[in-house]
């Protein structure tokens, strides 16, 4: 029987306040995405406060384009000024509860009403005042975070700012701070020239943040964050080479020891073949009946010759030739001498949109190419196709993989990255839930897909199995939390 002494103490531990993890980020879904980023901010947080161990919330901009419908569910938190250099500006503060989650969002539509999330000539002024409008309002908060977890160039200048002026004050002791890189080639590179104008860091704090005599955001984070982490475990041993850093594999190699890969998971209750309203019919795993509808159904909106026995091969892809699109495009015309259907979905450099409309004009029974950014459609194709082609040069974790294996269609990747991490090798298709090749040539493109087809047209038992296992792949965020999590307790005096 326990004594009154283990029951106080008992009573204790369950009464103690949870650790408080906020998320700075760019974009958050559902409230500003352009990709993998807001894909991530939309998920983890949800499935850390529901690990019940730590509150996660999320502060990121309020653009313009934030949802109409929604703001009406927007509360006012409160307003201050922030001065960033020679600037003193207004900076508001609202909230809004998305589930289990509570989001902030800062104002300031000088900076943030504009018609797109980035690319302007005044984003490093636009993120520093975010960055620095982050810290300076926790104060205003009823949540003082024990982690600040940023994400990207974007939310680099946190780490920095946080560790150069406020630290050591009472306000603020006892802060960790975590720097999630999501794509090592976006680093927020700037002329040392503005470092004390835009930035508002004295001339001679220039070592934290300079990088072959320029200001490099990421670089600065890296050095100052407690702890650094990645997309995928492959992704953060591939950054430390010469040939993945960008040149930033000497500055992580000193910071190896802070350094971590955690593979991103999708939402899988989004990505559902049976409740996802934008799919022809919906399935599972134990009635895949509803899959060979949607099938028909796709090639026939796209007016293919509708064959059930004729396997479609799948791109939903940003059209740039670090996705692979170089080899693909070497390979284009052996792979559609195979029987089967290609489907292509996406936008990006002009040379690779116009080359497959020119390739649907010659192989117009064959291949559809639809140049657009059109989520409803990527659905239909992710559930229409058989396999899904992902032979990327670099890709840090990938999402789509995992989205091709929810509705059963099989990927087909390159060992890199995430897609190494993701996707083990069907082989002779006893195991596995998908096929991988490892050199980046036309060659091992091609060979891959042959196995694939192989499995497809031969032995039709163990496609279906192959394609239960790729449907039955844990890609929730739930494991994915628990490394964080895990990340979290390692850090000093959390």
């Amino acid at each position: 029987m326990a004594t009154k002494k283990q029951a106080v103490k008992k009573a204790e531990v369950k009464a103690a306040p949870k650790k408080k993890i906020l998320f700075v980020a760019s974009e958050a879904f559902p409230f500003a995405g352009t990709g993998g980023l807001g894909e991530v901010m939309g998920s983890l947080p949800k499935a850390i406060n529901d690990s019940g161990e730590y509150e996660a919330r999320v502060i990121l901009p309020l653009y313009g384009s934030f949802p109409e419908k929604r703001r009406a569910d927007l509360q006012f938190v409160c307003w201050t000024f922030v001065e960033l250099s020679w600037r003193r500006q207004y900076c508001g503060l609202f909230k809004i509860q998305e589930g289990n989650t509570v989001y902030y969002f800062i104002d300031n539509e000088y900076y943030f009403k504009r018609d797109k999330l980035y690319g302007f000539g005044d984003d490093g002024e636009r993120f520093a005042f975010f960055s620095k409008a982050v810290i300076d309002i926790l104060p205003r908060l009823d949540f003082m975070p024990d982690v600040l977890h940023c994400n990207d160039w974007q939310t680099a200048l946190v780490p920095i700012y946080y560790k150069l002026f406020y630290m050591y004050s009472d306000n603020y002791k006892g802060i960790k701070t975590v720097y999630t890189i999501h794509n090592i080639e976006y680093q927020g590179w700037y002329p040392r020239q503005i470092i004390g104008d835009v930035f508002g860091i004295p001339e001679h704090e220039f070592g934290s943040i300079e990088h072959f005599g320029e200001i490099n955001l990421m670089k600065g984070a890296i050095d100052y964050a407690d702890m650094v982490t990645t997309v995928s475990p492959t992704y953060a041993k591939e950054i430390l080479t010469q040939e993945y850093g960008h040149t930033l594999d000497y500055d992580l190699k000193r910071n190896e020891h802070k350094l971590k890969g955690i593979l991103n998971g999708v939402n899988t209750e989004q990505y559902n073949p049976e409740t996802n309203p934008s799919l022809f019919a919906h399935y599972s795993v134990k009635d895949k009946s509803g899959k060979a509808k949607c099938k028909a159904e796709l090639q026939s909106m796209l007016g293919l010759p509708v064959r059930a026995n004729v396997p479609i091969v799948a791109m939903i892809t940003r059209l740039a030739s670090h996705k692979g699109l170089d080899i693909v495009k070497a390979a284009m015309n052996d792979l559609l001498a195979r029987d089967i259907q290609f489907i292509m979905l996406g936008t990006g450099e002009s040379d690779y949109e116009n080359y497959f409309r020119y390739l649907q004009d010659i192989y117009g029974n064959k291949l559809r190419a639809v140049i657009a950014f059109n989520t409803d459609m990527s659905h239909k194709i992710y559930s229409g196709a058989d396999m899904f082609l992902m032979p990327s040069r670099t890709e840090p974790c990938g999402l789509s993989q995992m989205m091709a294996c929810r509705y059963g269609t099989i990927p087909i990747v390159r060992e890199t990255g995430g897609l190494h991490d993701s996707i083990v090798d069907a082989y002779n298709g006893d195991f596995g839930n998908g096929y991988k090749f490892a050199h980046y040539s036309v060659a091992d493109l091609l060979n891959a897909v042959d196995r694939a087809l192989g499995l497809y047209n031969g032995f039709p038992e163990k496609w279906r199995a192959l394609v239960d296992r790729a449907m039955r792949t844990d890609f929730s965020w739930n494991a994915s939390a628990k490394e964080y999590i895990a990340m979290y307790k390692g850090l000093p005096n959390i």
